[in-house]
């Protein structure tokens, strides 16, 4: 983490230093271009409507690498699109074993995805590993489905869920102390 730290404070551009980021947080489902970019978009755009203060750096990853490089699915880019949420300049990409270190919350998707990073990472970040869905317990339900081979109807229920954490995200971290950074 010093390292990390070090590299982002270091002198760039006109000699002003990188800005690190107050909180990190990564949204990870499976293959990244359904559930977890979508939950990228729709909490950056929830950020700057309802908390523009809090400066936090949101990213999104897979558990697997099957689509890295590629765009989200074009049917989670139509849904997202309809609700007024970007997702065209995002690409898939797999959790890299810094993640653990580097963001304070890994969202997982679905338990089973949530089993994937708590095997892979080191056991003293498995604390930072959560289930999305808990920030919603409204809900009643801990697993965001995978719309992939569903229809529309699918992305739309995604976009609803992931709405519905967000607004439960948003006030975790407004009422959570900052994490140490040492």
């Amino acid at each position: 983490m010093k390292e990390l730290l070090a590299n982002l404070k270091r002198v760039v551009g006109r000699g002003e230093p990188a800005r690190v980021p107050a909180r990190r947080v990564l949204f990870v489902c499976m293959g990244n271009i359904c559930r977890s970019p979508t939950a990228e978009g729709v909490f950056r755009k929830l950020l700057a409507e309802r908390a523009p203060e809090l400066d936090v750096l949101v990213d999104s990853a897979g558990t697997h690498q099957y689509h890295t490089g590629h765009p989200p699915d074009p049917r989670a880019v139509r849904a997202a699109e309809r609700r007024g949420v970007d997702l065209t300049a995002l690409r898939a990409r797999a959790v890299a074993d810094r993640d653990f270190e580097h963001f304070e919350l890994v969202l997982a998707m679905d338990q089973l995805n949530r089993h994937t990073l708590l095997d892979r990472a080191p056991p003293q970040y498995h604390g930072r590993i959560r289930l999305f869905l808990e920030f919603a317990p409204q809900l009643g339900r801990l697993d965001v489905p995978d719309p992939y081979y569903g229809g529309s109807t699918g992305f739309e229920y995604v976009l609803d869920l992931v709405e519905e954490a967000s607004v439960g995200l948003v006030e975790h971290l407004k009422t959570t102390p900052l994490p140490n950074r040492e």
